[in-house]
């Protein structure tokens, strides 16, 4: 199966890319912009793979994108490219309705005019909002409450429209908080991480009893393999963990780990529309043939492990815009 990846080179998608490659019947073309959580540096190990190919550019690029379904008969796309942070959207919404919205339908209308065979959306268990009791099914009300899931979720619909009104053969999956090695360091537990690494404070929002679903990033892209292969046109699939955790026992689990004392927690104003729970009912997934393979506090070990062995990849990343972003976002500095 010849696969189209776009954002390949971000977080999920770098380790989604890598998956597809241990199949031998199966070559990626991964288009990305490479906008400041892309990085080449992710697939370091793949750049000579026989079957794979980089392409340098944007999803509202048509005309580009048009040509690269074409040149490389591609048969699937997986669409991976995606604003996805939820303060970076309260100060900038627009690049995330450009990216998530235009993006998204762009390529839906070149995937049915060059008639795609497999189109997966990829998307996120925000769209769902705040969960205060149970558990959000695939069929439930979308209720959005920050700019980045209101994108998400217009391109949801968007992929939707598709399958009933042109039968293009699309997959929506909803995932939850994912993480892994080199995730951008912006996200929570990269964040935390790299903080606790150097003695920084690390600001928990709020109370810090947020509640999250933690999901390990190998889990979550073989739930996307599967669904590429195996999911029915039209459906909508949860991808969660089942690994509920509030976010202030993340932050203690990571200091412990690194030996570091809780005095570097620091509560600082919460953001707005703050969802305080997330939590999905993934029966649909696992009937398909999937469940999650990590345990939280292994792969918690694995990740935590990962940013220790790589300060020279994350420490690029922290300086420079990072740090008069993380100083807008959180109203402190962090320390040189």
């Amino acid at each position: 199966m010849r696969i189209l990846v776009t954002g390949g080179a971000g977080f999920i998608g770098s380790h989604f890319v890598r998956l597809l490659l241990r199949r031998e019947d199966t070559e990626v073309i991964n288009l990305d912009a490479l906008r400041y959580s892309g990085n080449l540096e992710n697939l370091g190990d793949v750049e000579r793979h026989p079957h794979y190919t980089f392409i340098h550019g944007d999803i509202c690029e048509r005309a580009l994108v048009d040509r690269v379904v074409r040149e490389h008969r591609v048969e699937a796309i997986v669409n991976l490219a995606a604003e996805t942070h939820v303060d970076r959207s309260i100060l900038e919404p627009d690049g995330f309705v450009r990216t998530d919205v235009l993006g998204t339908a762009l390529l839906l209308e070149t995937a049915r005019a060059l008639g795609i065979k497999r189109f997966v959306q990829v998307s996120t268990d925000e769209v769902y909002g705040h969960i205060p009791q149970g558990r959000s099914r695939e069929a439930d009300p979308l209720a959005p409450r920050s700019p980045y899931s209101a994108s998400k979720a217009a391109g949801d619909l968007l992929a939707l429209s598709y399958f009933t009104t042109f039968r293009l053969p699309v997959m929506i999956t909803r995932g939850s908080n994912t993480f892994g090695p080199n995730q951008y360091p912006e996200k929570f537990i990269p964040l935390f991480v790299t903080n606790a690494l150097e003695d920084q404070l690390l600001p928990l929002y709020g109370d810090g009893l947020q509640q999250r679903d933690w999901l390990y990033v190998e889990d979550h892209c073989r739930a996307l393999d599967l669904i590429l292969r195996k999911g029915a046109p039209g459906e909508i699939y949860n991808i969660g963990a089942g690994h509920e955790r509030p976010n202030k026992e993340i932050a203690e689990a990571i200091l412990k780990l690194l030996g570091r004392p809780l005095s570097l927690i620091r509560h600082v104003t919460d953001r707005p529309g703050h969802d305080r729970r997330y939590a999905l009912n993934c029966d649909k997934i696992r009937q398909l043939g999937w469940a999650p393979q990590y345990p939280l506090d292994a792969a918690l070990k694995t990740t935590v492990d990962w940013y220790r062995e790589n300060a020279s990849w994350w420490k690029k990343i922290k300086s420079g815009e990072f740090r008069a972003y993380y100083e807008r976002v959180y109203g402190t500095r962090l320390q040189s």
